[in-house]
């Protein structure tokens, strides 16, 4: 029997060791996979307060808000959870490229043969 977690309606994210969930966010328009990136608490309760991503950064290991630099900010239309609520999908309006190269999406090349083509 599945635990309330995994069926319930109640959110009760399962962060992880390092108190982390990862997030996956796409365009609300096209669909496209734009970004992964990762949410401690503070950063999913700045997201749901503001309507704007935030993130943890694990390499500057401190919260950011997507587009603090850039004003390419990702307006989060809707948030869901998956079934064991340890990670998480944004669908969002971007105001801009979300990769912090220019490219619209962070997945903007593709493993062919023995390196990489970029995706056209």
């Amino acid at each position: 029997m599945a635990d309330q977690r995994d069926t319930g309606l109640t959110l009760d994210p399962k962060f992880d060791a390092q108190g982390l969930l990862t997030a996956i966010v796409t365009d609300r328009v096209s669909g496209e996979l734009l970004m992964v990136a990762h949410m401690n608490e503070e950063a999913l309760a700045a997201t749901r307060e503001t309507g704007q991503a935030h993130f943890w950064s694990r390499s500057r290991q401190r919260l950011w808000k997507k587009g603090e630099s850039s004003n390419n900010v990702l307006n989060v239309a809707e948030i869901r959870i998956d079934c064991d609520q340890d990670a998480l999908w944004l669908v969002c309006d971007p105001a801009g490229p979300a990769c912090h190269t220019g490219a619209r999406s962070c997945f903007f090349r593709r493993i062919e043969g023995d390196g990489l083509a970029p995706v056209a």
